[in-house]
């Protein structure tokens, strides 16, 4: 008879109780008297329920100490370190073309010939007129002693061969023209004219890019703009590429910020030594904004979220202890713990809803590995 009177009073604290603790503790309420009433008339049967249960069975989960990277998300083009469209300077029918579609050439490397054959004889006129300019000039310095010639003659002579001379250079620069040359070591693309084919100035021959290194042009929201820095690390992928990763740095972070859509730009550059990136590449990118080594990281299902707040119980002494903590970076099935945790605590994972602050437990099982 005494054991049933005795059931009675828990399975009323046990109502009351669990009425408060669902909803009155975490809003703030007080005890309500009548549960306090009930505890305080029967603390003998209080004491024995629970040594009668004992400790509370959990799942727990140690801290976990890693490196947590923020990051910003974005997307961008491959665009060359340098690239150039290779263009006719003067008029002139294709002769030679020296290259082919895809062949990788050095600076000066001459592309393309145009026929040259009438700068050719003008140069030789050209020659020619100065040769004779230079000789008669020659003859009027080294006249025998007694013999004069007039200031005005010798400055006519002097001049003549200037003019000559001149002559001569600006036709050895027209026929350089006539030879389209590689202003710089890369590879030329598709060709796009043919032997025979009339060219006119700025008509274009081919296309050269240097991929040997490139750049990905990108833009990120203005928020993180002081967290970016030039040598930042960058990573980028392609849909073309799978799960293969590119590494780059931050070359440059634009000085004005676009005030239609609150962004920076930024570009980025890439050692492309396999020249698997192509100009015009789509790429999705990963700026680091910042590396936090030694974070602590929990399961994510530990958090025992009450409005704006989060609470996590941390076994301390064989018993669970209500903690308030502060969030950091959000992972796949975990979250960061700024701050309430030590680094040496353990979390409980499972059983949360049977618990109350400063409850006796009993760990059943530990996992090492976040929950999903």
């Amino acid at each position: 008879m005494r054991t049933l009177s005795q059931l009675a009073v828990l399975a009323a604290i046990g109502g009351l109780g669990a009425a408060w603790h669902a909803y009155g503790e975490k809003v703030g309420l007080p005890r309500p008297l009548a549960l306090v009433g009930l505890e305080a008339a029967a603390p003998n049967a209080a004491q024995q329920a629970a040594a009668a249960t004992g400790p509370v069975g959990v799942v727990a989960s140690p801290v976990r100490l890693a490196t947590v990277l923020e990051r910003a998300e974005s997307v961008g083009t491959v665009r060359a370190r340098d690239a150039v469209t290779i263009t006719a300077k003067v008029a002139g029918i294709v002769q030679q073309i020296r290259f082919t579609e895809g062949q990788r050439v050095r600076e000066g490397e001459q592309l393309l010939d145009l026929d040259a054959a009438a700068l050719r004889a003008e140069l030789d006129q050209a020659r020619a007129m100065f040769d004779d300019a230079r000789s008669q000039l020659l003859r009027a310095r080294q006249l025998q002693p007694g013999q004069s010639i007039a200031a005005q003659r010798l400055e006519t002579l002097e001049a003549a061969a200037r003019q000559a001379e001149g002559r001569v250079r600006a036709a050895q620069a027209r026929m350089e023209e006539m030879r389209v040359t590689a202003p710089f070591a890369g590879r030329v693309g598709l060709r796009q004219v043919s032997i025979g084919a009339l060219v006119q100035p700025g008509t274009a021959v081919t296309t050269l890019d240097d991929i040997s290194s490139v750049r990905i042009e990108f833009s990120v929201p203005e928020v993180y703009l002081a967290r970016l820095r030039v040598g930042g690390a960058v990573t980028a992928r392609a849909a073309a590429f799978g799960e293969r990763r590119f590494e780059g740095r931050i070359a440059v972070v634009d000085t004005r910020i676009d005030t239609t859509t609150r962004t920076v730009r930024v570009i980025s550059e890439f050692d492309n030594p396999d020249e698997a990136l192509k100009p015009g590449l789509f790429m999705t990118v990963v700026v680091e904004l910042e590396r936090r080594d030694n974070a602590m990281l929990i399961a994510e299902e530990a958090l025992d979220p009450i409005g704006e707040r989060n609470y996590v119980y941390a076994i301390r002494d064989n018993r669970a202890r209500r903690v308030e903590v502060r969030l950091g970076q959000r992972l796949p099935g975990e979250v960061e713990i700024v701050s309430g945790l030590r680094p040496d605590d353990r979390v409980v994972v499972r059983g949360v809803q049977f618990l109350r602050n400063d409850a006796p437990v009993r760990v059943v099982e530990t996992l090492t590995r976040p929950t999903s």
